[in-house]
């Protein structure tokens, strides 16, 4: 069965997602009044014009949380409730209670406070240089970079821009909270991590973890937007349904989702590369500034992701690289798929297409003579093995001929002059793990039924990427069933505790190969219970499409009839699978160790086309030769890669997320004036060539994280519009900067053309993205 386990749900309509499940005669909804500015001390509040509008039941600030207001997944510095300053437009400040969501809505418009205004920071580097800064800056350092400059025959700096990007999950945030009789709180939430929730719901409401029970069935996307955003969202919910008693639901519109929400974190980064004379990579050094936006969120894993991810798929004998965390005013930025790994790899493929341009050679001649080699050294001390970018890379040649789509563009280009085409090869490596080591740990539990049936519940996260068809394709080939013998209950911190977020492409590892555990130990049972019943030795036994068989041959025992008489033999049809990814360990005082379980590797090809008379563009075609494993299931793990190119596209292309350098106000935060990708961006042909790797000993049965790896691509359609630019343009001044907007590729055409054009007619000056 290769189809998506909710793709009939979905079809049909009868999806359950949060305020889908029936609603309680008497719940309460809920609404947010936040901050007017980006930074400020808070003088009064005033919510007696909300108190006193039509429907509402009660209204609370932060002195009502009857708990803890503060809340945070790396350090606590953020109310759930503002508490005395404010360092963002839409901190939360008010909640609001009514009985329907138009009547909460329109009375927190009528709250009004009294704000100091500070000053506004949105430039990371400024903010750096004046020292405001969330934990230290870090480093990832390998050789002498200082003593080898002098040897190189080559060297480029430079700067390179990248800004953030909105999640556009389909469903936007929303929990459902009910009270519980021992003051704690069921809540129905829309997350990525269940047990940070239950943590922020339990911290907020004053009581132990074990009175917070947190359900999740499915999510309408995350991409990472939930994996932090959501506890907040929740706790309100919860705090909102003890105080009043009765069942809440906060449910956050596009436009205010849009607005009070963090996203990708933009980057500013410097780069210095230095090459021999035959081309290699002798030294790298950059220095990455983040914008983390105004509390600490999960910047700094962002960050460490981003330093993991800086060399990408090359051999750096001399590498520095800084990173910080800066803090401004604008959301708190948080996790997305990538985290951060896109940023820092980012910089690495903009300072090697700076030097080919300096030394007037493709870029894909120097990306393949740098590829790591088995035995080389990973920056941050892990020893490279079982490296595949040369298979890959050689899988791309042989399959999509490299060589010939570079000769077909020169010669269309030399034959057109006002439609040129660019092409860029582009490399990933993408260590899997969490870096953070407690967190690589899966839990799931198994029950067999009297009748035969399967039902397992991990600590992992369905939202829409197929996790749950993959665990029930998993239970299905360990037990020998049909996976329609198979189903995946919601995720609940009452079955499953202490369970890790659904994040960092480990998701399926870690509670994949849980299930994997808990099914093998009943399995190793029920062969046991057949072998005595038999007569025979244990290891002849095998179950095979719901049939007992001995030496491969049909030993006239169904599956029903084995789980059946198991039971009445009074043998445990249940167990819990628990695994711990081995291997692995990292020190942050010295920045060194074994980071990664294993690296997945890749190779993908844009071709793009465009219109030098307008600017505007299309992707004719991208080809991926990617690490995949044994895949669990192809065509979900090729719909991974074909949405995670696409969403990387968009990140690189048309999405130009930006903030209002003097008031800190999202200015793209409506889809009127922030543009995800279309169906005419979408590539005119997408080939995906899968590596099957059976020596992948972590994934279950030899399979490979697929979530974030491909998102990694991305860059490569920038630099495939670059080169088109610059194939009409050669003189044009191009730096890097992303997106690369279809307004962006037009002035960049007619860079250094334009006074000519125009002659003394003024030019307007675009305004500069924060």
């Amino acid at each position: 069965m290769s189809r998506h386990l909710d793709a009939e749900f979905h079809v049909r309509g009868t999806s359950r997602y949060v305020d889908d499940h029936p609603r309680p005669e008497n719940m309460l909804h809920l609404a947010v009044f936040g901050s007017p500015v980006a930074h400020g001390r808070i003088r009064s509040i005033d919510t007696r014009a909300a108190q006193a509008a039509d429907n509402v039941v009660a209204v609370f600030t932060a002195d009502d949380i009857p708990g803890d207001p503060w809340h945070g997944p790396v350090v606590q510095d953020e109310a759930l409730l503002a508490v005395g300053e404010v360092r963002y437009i839409g901190q939360p400040i008010v909640l609001i209670a009514a009985t329907d969501t138009a009547s909460a809505r329109r009375a927190a418009a009528l709250v009004t406070v009294d704000i100091e205004a500070r000053e506004i920071v949105t430039d990371p580097r400024v903010a750096h240089a004046r020292g405001d800064l969330f934990g230290v800056e870090r480093t990832f350092a390998q050789g002498d970079v200082d003593a080898v400059w002098a040897a190189c025959a080559t060297v480029v700096e430079g700067t390179a821009e990248l800004a953030g990007q909105e999640h556009v999950y389909m469903e936007t945030q929303r929990a459902r909270a009910y009270p519980r009789e021992d003051g704690g709180a069921q809540v129905m939430a829309s997350t990525q991590g269940p047990t940070m929730v239950q943590k922020c719901v339990a911290r907020a409401l004053g009581v132990a973890l074990h009175r917070v029970e947190i359900d999740v069935v499915r999510l309408g996307g995350g991409f990472g937007g939930k994996e932090d955003n959501a506890n907040s969202i929740a706790s309100l919910a919860a705090v909102a349904a003890r105080l009043t008693g009765r069942p809440t639901e906060l449910v956050l519109d596009r436009a205010t989702d849009m607005r009070i929400t963090g996203k990708r974190h933009p980057y500013s980064s410097d780069y210095r590369l230095g090459l021999s004379a035959d081309g290699d990579i002798l030294a790298f050094e950059a220095r990455h500034y983040q914008n983390s936006g105004g509390y600490t969120e999960l910047s700094p894993a962002v960050l460490e992701r981003t330093l993991f991810t800086s060399c990408n798929t090359y051999r750096i004998p001399n590498f520095r690289v800084h990173a910080a965390c800066c803090r401004t005013n604008i959301v708190p930025n948080t996790a997305f798929r990538g985290f951060g790994a896109a940023q820092g790899l980012w910089v690495i493929e903009c300072a090697i297409h700076h030097a080919a341009e300096r030394l007037g050679i493709a870029p894909e001649t120097l990306k393949r003579r740098n590829l790591v080699h088995d035995g080389d050294w990973f920056p941050y001390g892990q020893q490279v093995s079982h490296e595949h970018a040369h298979l890959c890379w050689e899988a791309a040649d042989m399959q999509f001929d490299l060589a010939g789509i570079r000769t077909d563009i020169e010669a269309f280009n030399a034959d057109n002059r006002l439609v040129k085409k660019g092409m860029a090869v582009l490399p990933i490596c993408h260590g899997v793990s969490f870096t953070k080591i407690p967190l690589n740990q899966g839990q799931a539990l198994v029950h067999i039924y009297q009748d035969g049936s399967v039902t397992l519940s991990s600590g992992g996260i369905e939202m829409g990427q197929g996790l749950s068809t993959k665990l029930a394709a998993i239970a299905a080939r360990a037990f020998g069933l049909p996976v329609e013998r198979i189903t995946v209950q919601s995720t609940n911190t009452l079955r499953t505790a202490n369970m890790g977020p659904s994040a960092a492409s480990a998701t399926t590892d870690l509670n994949g190969n849980a299930v994997l555990v808990a099914a093998q130990k009943i399995r190793d049972r029920l062969l046991a219970f057949a072998a005595d019943r038999l007569g025979v030795a244990v290891d002849t036994l095998d179950i095979v499409d719901a049939r007992v068989t001995q030496d491969g041959t049909d030993a006239a025992w169904a599956w029903d009839d084995l789980v059946a008489q198991a039971f009445l033999n009074r043998i445990n049809l249940s167990d819990h699978g628990f695994y711990a990814t081995p291997g692995i360990a990292f020190d942050p005082s010295v920045e060194k160790g074994q980071a990664f379980a294993y690296h997945v590797y890749g190779t993908a090809v844009f071709e793009v086309e465009v219109d030098c008379l307008r600017g505007t563009y299309r992707i004719e075609r991208v080809s991926v030769a990617h690490d995949m494993g044994r895949p669990l299931n192809e065509a979900v793990d090729i719909g991974q890669i074909e949405g995670g190119l696409l969403q990387g596209i968009g990140w690189m292309t048309c999405e130009d997320l930006r903030f209002d350098r003097e008031t800190g106000a999202c200015t793209t935060a409506t889809h009127a004036s922030y543009k995800v990708p279309g169906v005419y961006l979408v590539p005119d042909d997408i080939r995906i060539h899968l590596l099957e790797d059976p020596g992948n000993s972590i994934g279950p049965y030899s399979s490979k994280a697929v979530g974030e790896p491909p998102f990694l691509y991305a860059p490569g359609v920038y630099f495939a519009l670059r080169e088109a630019i610059r194939a009409f343009n050669s003189d044009a001044e191009l730096g890097f900067d992303a997106p690369m907007t279809p307004e962006k590729t037009l002035m960049q055409l007619y860079s250094g053309r334009i006074d000519a054009l125009l002659g003394d007619t003024p030019v307007p000056q675009a305004r500069t993205r924060t």
